[in-house]
């Protein structure tokens, strides 16, 4: 009978599933004891990925996020990058994880201020640095109107989820992800942002 040997990295990802229903469904209050339960191992080898909760809550929204960043590579044109984009960033944060981690964060952030900054350094301002990067790169090289890309970034990423994250922190609907909604931004996004057009 062969033994199935288990590597590193598939404990950390175990770890990291693991951490983040915990986190959605208890809060970031949740046990270290709990999260390792979840994940059939010993505290000790929790501790032997991640050195505390917040560093491991810390790789749990990294992880989250660079999912949709990597969005933003390759060549493809404008359109068919931010559609990509708009798709994955609405997935990610009006899924029902994505609604709670938010829900908890929101909740939690006057006890653990420094957790606040963390999540919101590496989830929503790491998202609009590299779109705003991106986005800069589509002016420079002539397939976006010039404009300021960190607005043009935080614009995009408002007009994609905030009214509907709202609903969905609120219980008023549960089914967030209207399958045209990130091409009807996206068009709309662009046509703001044409090379040529005018500003007022």
């Amino acid at each position: 009978m062969s033994t199935v040997i288990e590597l590193p990295q598939d404990t950390r990802q175990r770890l990291l599933d693991a951490a983040c229903e915990a986190f959605c469904e208890e809060g970031y209050q949740v046990s270290i004891d709990r999260i390792a339960a979840r994940a059939h191992v010993a505290r000790q080898t929790l501790y032997n990925h991640f050195s505390s909760k917040d560093a491991l809550f810390a790789e749990v929204v990294r992880h989250a996020i660079q999912s949709v960043l990597v969005t933003l590579e390759g060549d493809r044109d404008v359109r068919a990058t931010l559609l990509a984009f708009s798709e994955a960033y609405r997935e990610k944060i009006l899924s029902t994880e994505g609604i709670a981690i938010f829900r908890t964060l929101t909740a939690e952030a006057p006890r653990f201020p420094a957790l606040a900054k963390q999540f919101f350094r590496q989830g929503p301002q790491t998202t609009r640095k590299r779109l705003a990067e991106y986005l800069a790169r589509a002016m420079d090289q002539g397939r976006l109107r010039r404009d300021d890309p960190d607005f043009a970034a935080e614009m995009l990423a408002a007009m994609l989820a905030d009214y509907d994250r709202l609903r969905g922190l609120m219980n008023l609907q549960t089914d967030l992800l209207k399958p045209t909604k990130s091409a009807q931004v996206v068009d709309c996004f662009l046509r703001a942002f044409a090379p040529g057009k005018d500003t007022l």
